[in-house]
């Protein structure tokens, strides 16, 4: 019987990091919840156990029901049908299996019928999930909204409707538009008040994933008049309730198993979630910060997969009397792979540490004031939140197409084929670049926190840390990359042309996520003598590319940006 989580030791490492112990305090309120739950943990040992077990199971229904139906559903896809999406029947199966299991809803409180989970054990399962089947991630991962309802609606919206999610209830976010894809300060889709307070929906939604879901979050316009993102509003709607039909399923590249939809709002009735005009500048920000990490597990759950695809077949398939694996060109391949695969995943459960510490805080400020202290921490965890949430998921999503590149690769001409997994991985890969803002995007947000110092602080942090002597040579090559990256940062900004900025902004949060991603791996091997060699591999390609870039700026002047121009 396949496990996927326990064939995989790393999770544990992950999972067993030294600051949960925190994390797991402020999320339980110092285990309060035992004295009314019978099934809530009484200490960090029992909350522990009970992630573990829980991520074991989350481990067998992957391992053998998922991904066994990977294939079929990646052909079957979903039908639309009187304006109703019918999902593939391995997605069907899939989902039932889940909601049999109490999947659903593991981060929401136990009083509204969750699993009360931290955002790291959450995004875990999120991490071994996609790695089964990339596509009904995006089904299973979209509980996530929960959050965005159970952070802003009222009292009575949470009680309706949280509930219905953690039963296994299925939700979307409907933000796109066709003429407002990144840019949603352009949504158009009109909610209007009515006489006696309720408010309808009218207009179009695009490449809404699961658009047919049970419970929707929506991005309207309530403001008359209005044209930028300060007339934005949000909304639930209820499907139960009528008034949206699917006009059409997309004919996607890869994660065919998750419908994305083409809606059409006509007079659908919908609630107000918290205020008017909060819609865009606070709601969807925070809705999206939650996204940006289920996008970064996600794509770590396919460098998973991508790595053992092309490892088995490198140790099966012979070539001129031996495994090809053994042919130091692709025994490179594999072993960068795996380097890029525990980098990423590093950086994720990192930045899902930050984010739960941030939104416990933020949980416990609606129940008491917090202290000064709490405050203070509050604010600095949610900045570093805040800055890692986009180089996870735009150096996540990168390195996950890479790896699904050299998956190809390293299957030669089988590759190309349908007949092995690795065509299948390449297609769901390429879209994790894409949505929930694309890499350029990621970049945008990222590039405030290398002129402001956010990283650099970050790497000061890491740099603390005192290693083993064999580790120290690592350490060095770190710090000599973060002398490197300074340099870079100064001779940008000392430009002082916003252009300019831009133009190396992507080279610079780059060079940050390689020293970041390289002391994370320094500190995992501190702990885990298994990550060694990732260390020591990441090591190497993280200081070919900080020096590349370092020498592109310093070699390129505002001047000469005209060369790039279309």
């Amino acid at each position: 019987m396949a496990n996927f989580y326990t064939d995989n030791p790393d999770l544990k490492h992950h999972l067993t990091h030294p600051m949960m112990q925190k994390i797991v305090a402020l999320k339980e309120r110092d285990y309060s919840d035992a004295a009314k739950f019978d099934y809530a943990p009484f200490n960090f040992d029992d909350a522990m156990d009970n992630y573990d077990k829980v991520l074991e199971i989350v481990g067998d229904i992957c391992g053998n029901i998922i991904a066994g139906n990977a294939e079929g559903v990646d052909h079957e896809g979903p039908t639309v049908a009187n304006g109703r999406v019918t999902y593939a029947s391995g997605t069907q199966q899939n989902l039932e299996a889940c909601r049999q299991a109490g999947l659903m809803g593991m981060a929401m409180p136990r009083r509204l019928g969750g699993l009360n989970f931290p955002i790291t054990p959450y995004i875990m399962a999120a991490d071994i999930v996609s790695r089964a089947d990339t596509g009904f991630e995006n089904l299973w991962g979209l509980q996530d909204c929960a959050e965005t309802l159970y952070e802003f609606a009222n009292e009575d919206q949470k009680q309706r409707y949280i509930p219905r999610v953690c039963k296994g209830e299925t939700m979307s976010m409907d933000l796109t538009e066709p003429d407002a894809g990144s840019d949603l300060q352009s949504v158009m889709l009109k909610a209007t008040q009515k006489e006696d307070g309720s408010w309808v929906l009218n207009g179009v939604k695009r490449f809404i994933t699961n658009g047919d879901a049970d419970i929707h979050l929506v991005l309207a316009r309530s403001e008359e008049g209005t044209t930028d993102g300060r007339g934005l509003s949000m909304f639930v709607y209820d499907k139960r309730n009528g008034g949206v039909n699917v006009r059409r399923i997309e004919n996607k590249m890869g994660i065919k198993g998750s419908p994305t939809c083409e809606l059409v709002y006509k007079n659908a009735p919908a609630e107000l979630v918290g205020d008017t005009r909060m819609g865009l500048i606070k709601y969807v920000m925070a809705l999206m910060n939650g996204a940006r990490l289920g996008i970064a597990a996600q794509s770590v759950g396919v460098s998973e997969l991508a790595y053992r695809e092309a490892l088995q077949y490198a140790k099966e398939r012979c070539q001129f009397g031996k495994p090809i694996i053994e042919f130091p060109a692709v025994a490179e391949m594999i072993s960068v792979m795996k380097a890029k695969l525990d980098a990423s995943r590093s950086l994720l459960y990192e930045t899902s540490r930050y984010v739960d510490l941030y939104k416990a805080y933020e949980d416990i400020a609606k129940e008491r004031a917090l202290s000064a202290d709490e405050r203070k921490e509050m604010k600095q965890y949610k900045k570093l939140a805040d800055a890692l949430t986009p180089m996870a998921k735009g150096m996540g999503s990168e390195y996950c197409n890479q790896n699904a590149y050299d998956c190809i690769q390293v299957h030669g001409g089988s590759g190309f084929m349908k007949d092995y997994a690795c065509e299948r991985i390449y297609r769901d890969a390429r879209i994790t670049s894409i949505y929930e803002g694309t890499t350029q995007l990621q970049v945008v947000a990222a590039i405030r926190h290398v002129t402001t110092g956010t990283y650099m602080t970050l790497i000061n942090g890491y740099n603390e840390v005192e290693v083993r002597p064999e580790l120290q040579p690592l350490k060095d090559r770190l710090v000599a990359m973060t002398a490197k990256y300074q340099e870079a940062v100064a001779d940008v900004t000392a430009a002082n042309e916003p252009a300019y900025t831009d133009f190396m902004a992507r080279r610079l949060v780059e060079m940050a996520g390689n020293i970041v991603m390289g002391y994370l791996l320094l500190l995992d091997a501190q702990r885990t003598e298994s990550f060694k060699r990732s260390a020591a591999v990441y090591n190497k390609l993280a200081d070919a590319e900080v020096a590349k870039h370092c020498e592109f700026i310093s070699t390129t002047c505002p001047a000469q940006l005209d060369l790039y121009k279309a």
